[in-house]
């Protein structure tokens, strides 16, 4: 029987991914306050639609304002692992990733009695070292890479990749890898920023043009395998703003109408890992 599984998935950032670009003025710090004003708009509309999202959150934004994560934790969604500074780990040297994922650890703790079992890097940018620190600290799954589109998959370790040379692929983890997508990502679509560089991201995309993107991408999973995983990446300061809170709900309203089941990174993650279990099973 086909099952096509979406995960919505929300990068609660605050202020912490202005601050590691050193964007610290009032101006800059309000973009990433208004979260605060949209957390429980979307803990409403996942409540009346029946929903369990994913929320990856950096620890700087846990212990800046917890008051605006308890009520997702308590609500039953899943607390999942963003760093803690919102740095860049291909940026970090080993310690200073290690750091971040211990650190970020305590925070998610703290708040929610557990760390985390889920990883989604900074800006989707893993170091060389990134895969073997995750698997020390307990991380069981991770969502930064972009290499399938409907499957999971085991990241690899130990790449190398050099200029005028063929790449050599390393060996396969026990890190089960849940594929991601700028193009399924509300900030290059939507978000307005005037960089520290000078560069500007322009954004502000019609929503409803992306909305049909966001559902073609599904309908397509529908016809052309039985069982496949979509995750959709949100940010609440971008996907708060009311003409982009409806087009979400109409997302939600037209995936249920194609047959979606919802759940949880780590749901889904468990579902793809009982479900190579049973082909294997059934193999033998």
């Amino acid at each position: 029987m086909p099952r096509h599984i979406v995960c919505l998935t929300f990068d609660h950032d605050h202020v912490s991914g202005l601050i590691a670009r050193g964007m610290t003025s009032p101006t800059a710090i309000s973009r990433g306050e208004y979260d605060i004003v949209v957390i429980p708009r979307l803990i409403a509309l996942l409540e009346r639609y029946g929903i369990k999202a994913t929320f990856f959150t950096p620890g700087h934004t846990i212990d800046s304002t917890p008051g605006a994560v308890t009520p997702y934790v308590e609500a039953g969604h899943e607390l999942a692992h963003h760093g803690w500074t919102h740095r860049l780990p291909v940026n970090l040297s080993r310690d200073e990733e290690e750091e971040e994922i211990v650190r970020g650890n305590e925070s998610i703790k703290r708040i929610s009695g557990r760390t985390a079992r889920g990883y989604r890097s900074p800006a989707w940018d893993l170091s060389p070292h990134s895969i073997d620190l995750l698997l020390k600290h307990g991380i069981q799954y991770d969502s930064s890479l972009m290499g399938n589109d409907y499957e999971c998959y085991y990241a690899r370790q130990g790449d190398v990749a050099e200029l005028m040379k063929p790449l050599v692929r390393g060996h396969e983890t026990a890190l089960v890898e849940m594929p991601i997508s700028w193009s399924l990502d509300d900030y290059p679509a939507f978000e307005y920023m005037r960089l520290p560089n000078g560069s500007v991201q322009q954004g502000l995309m019609n929503a409803t043009a992306v909305l049909e993107n966001f559902v073609d991408d599904f309908t397509y999973m529908t016809r052309v395998c039985d069982y496949g995983i979509l995750t959709y990446t949100f940010h609440p300061h971008v996907i708060g703003r009311g003409h982009r809170m409806m087009m979400l709900e109409r997302l939600i309203q037209r995936l249920i109408e194609g047959g979606a089941v919802f759940m949880t990174m780590e749901a889904a993650m468990q579902d793809w890992l009982a479900r190579r279990r049973g082909i294997a099973k059934a193999a033998e």
